[in-house]
C-alpha cells in the first residue's frame, strides 16, 4: 500500500500527528519536497519533537526514513537535527538521502532575507530559510545537489562554477560577499557526515515497491500553498500536493494508492495573502491560543477563521483526495458561534472554487451556514457513535459538502486520542 498525506489547507493543518500515527503501519516514510521550512510536531507520551527535515518515522528502528529528490536540503540544520535527537536518546533509526536532492547553501539564505527586504510591503512572508533561491538554482541549473556535496571534487567544481554568479546577486543587494574557501571548507565536512546516507532513493523505493511494502508518502506544507495552483504568490516554491509526488521521488503515478487529506476543523494560515474566512475578532485569538497555533519553524502567530470548504474542494480536485482526517477537532468543543463557508460571493455571484488573481480572491466573500455547539468534552471518546450529535453533525456536514469520506477524527494532540472511522492504510 502506498499512501500520500497531503495538507488540504494552508498548511499546519497537523500532519506531524497523522504521519507520526499512519507511520507505525509503514516500513518506509517519505519526505517528497520543500525543506526545513516544514515543521511537524510529535507528542509521544509526554516528549514533545519538532522536526523541520527528518521524517517522522525517524522514531522507529524499523522504518527506512527518506528524503526524496524533490526535496532541498541544508546539511548544517539536518545534521544539528539528527544531533539533537540522538542526544535525546533517538539514535537507532534508518535514513536516507537522495543524491538528487538539492543543498541549500549560504547564500540561498542570504537572499531569501534580501528579496524579501526588496519587496517591502509585498513581502511573500517566507521563512527565510534559503528555499526559494535554493529551488531557484535548481531551474537556472546552477544548483548542488547532494551527489555533489558529497564528492569533494565535484563539490569544488560545481562551487567554483556556480559561487561567482551568486556573488553579484549578493553584491546587487547590498549584502556581503562569501570566500570560496570558507564555504567548501565548512560544506565539505557535513558532506562526509552526510555521505553515509546518501543514495539512489529513486532506485530504493522501487524496490520497496517491488516487495510491495507499505510507504508513507508524508506531507509537507499544504495546498494552497502549491506553486502552481495555490494563492500565488503567497505560496511555497514546490508542489505539496500528491500529484507532485511521484516526480519528486522518481517513482510512476501508478504506484500512488491512497491520498489522505489533512483537515484542520477550522482554517488557518501564516504570511501574507487573502484569507477569506479569517477572523479579526476575539473567537478567532480564543481558537489560536486553544489550538496554540503558533508557527513549529516560525513561532509567527497564524491567522485564523472558520472552516472553508471551498479550500478543501480545491484540494480534492487537484490532489485526488480519497479520505480526511480531521483535526484540532476538540478545541471546537464550547464554541457557540460554529460556522463553515460552503461557497464564496464574488461580484455578486456565487462560486464554488479558488479564483485564480490575488484581486479577485480577496474580494471574495464567504458563504456561510450555521451549525450548532457542543459543549461536553471530547478527548476521552474513541468510537465515532460516542460523539455529541452535534460534534457529528460537524463532520457529516463535512462529508456532504465535500463528497469525501472523514476516516480520522484526532480529540487531542497525543497518538491515542484518535477515532479511526477507517484503516486507510488498508486497500
Amino acid at each position: 500500500m502506498r499512501l500520500v498525506v497531503v495538507g488540504s489547507q494552508w498548511g499546519d493543518e497537523g500532519k506531524g500527528k497523522v504521519t507520526d500515527f499512519l507511520g507505525q503501519k509503514a516500513d518506509v516514510v517519505v519526505r517528497s519536497q520543500g525543506g526545513n521550512n516544514a515543521g511537524h510536531t510529535i507528542l509521544i507520551g509526554e516528549e514533545k519533537f519538532a522536526l523541520q527535515t527528518i521524517p517522522s518515522g525517524i522514531f522507529n528502528p524499523h522504518i527506512k526514513n527518506v528524503l526524496a529528490n524533490g526535496m532541498v536540503i541544508n546539511p548544517k540544520e539536518a545534521l544539528k537535527e539528527l544531533d539533537n535527537l540522538e542526544a535525546r536518546g533517538i539514535n537507532n533509526y534508518q535514513l536516507f538521502i537522495s543524491n538528487r536532492a538539492h543543498v541549500i547553501m549560504p547564500y540561498h539564505i542570504m537572499l531569501d532575507g534580501g528579496y524579501e527586504a526588496l519587496k517591502g510591503a509585498n513581502k511573500i512572508g517566507t521563512t527565510k530559510k534559503g528555499i526559494g533561491p535554493c529551488y531557484a538554482d535548481k531551474v537556472n541549473r546552477i544548483g548542488i545537489r547532494v551527489g555533489d556535496l558529497i564528492n569533494e571534487e565535484s563539490f569544488k567544481e560545481v562551487l567554483t562554477n556556480t559561487l561567482p554568479i551568486k556573488n553579484k546577486e549578493l553584491a546587487m543587494l547590498g549584502l556581503p560577499t562569501l570566500e570560496f574557501s570558507d564555504i567548501y571548507n565548512e560544506y565539505k565536512e557535513y558532506g562526509k557526515r552526510l555521505s553515509k546516507y546518501v543514495c539512489d532513493t529513486s532506485y530504493l523505493l522501487y524496490e520497496e515497491i517491488e516487495k510491495n511494502s507499505n510507504i508513507l508518502f508524508e506531507g509537507a506544507q499544504g495546498s494552497m500553498l502549491c506553486l502552481d495552483h495555490g494563492s500565488y504568490p503567497y505560496v511555497t516554491s514546490s508542489s505539496p500536493t500528491a500529484a507532485s509526488v511521484p516526480v519528486n521521488c522518481g517513482i510512476a503515478p501508478k504506484f500512488i494508492d491512497h491520498c489522505v487529506g489533512i483537515c484542520k476543523a477550522y482554517t488557518t494560515r501564516v504570511g501574507e495573502g487573502p484569507f477569506p474566512t479569517e477572523l479579526h475578532n476575539e473567537l478567532g485569538d480564543l481558537i489560536r491560543e486553544r489550538g496554540h497555533e503558533y508557527g513549529t519553524v516560525t513561532h509567527r502567530a497564524r491567522r485564523v477563521g472558520y472552516l472553508d470548504l471551498v479550500v478543501v474542494n480545491y484540494a480534492k480536485r487537484i490532489s485526488g483526495i480519497d479520505s480526511l482526517a480531521l483535526m484540532l477537532f476538540d478545541v471546537l468543543t464550547g464554541i457557540d458561534e460554529l460556522k463553515v463557508c460552503i461557497a464564496y460571493e464574488l461580484d455578486g455571484k456565487e462560486i464554488k472554487t479558488i479564483p485564480a488573481t490575488l484581486n479577485e480572491y480577496a474580494k471574495c466573500k464567504p458563504i456561510y451556514i450555521d451549525l450548532k455547539a457542543w459543549h461536553s468534552d471530547i478527548s476521552k471518546i474513541r468510537k465515532y457513535e460516542d460523539l455529541p450529535i452535534e460534534a457529528k453533525d460537524y463532520i457529516e456536514t463535512i462529508e456532504k459538502y465535500t463528497n469525501i469520506p472523514v476516516d480520522i477524527i484526532s480529540v487531542g494532540p497525543e497518538r491515542t486520542e484518535t477515532i479511526i472511522r477507517k484503516d486507510v492504510f488498508k486497500k
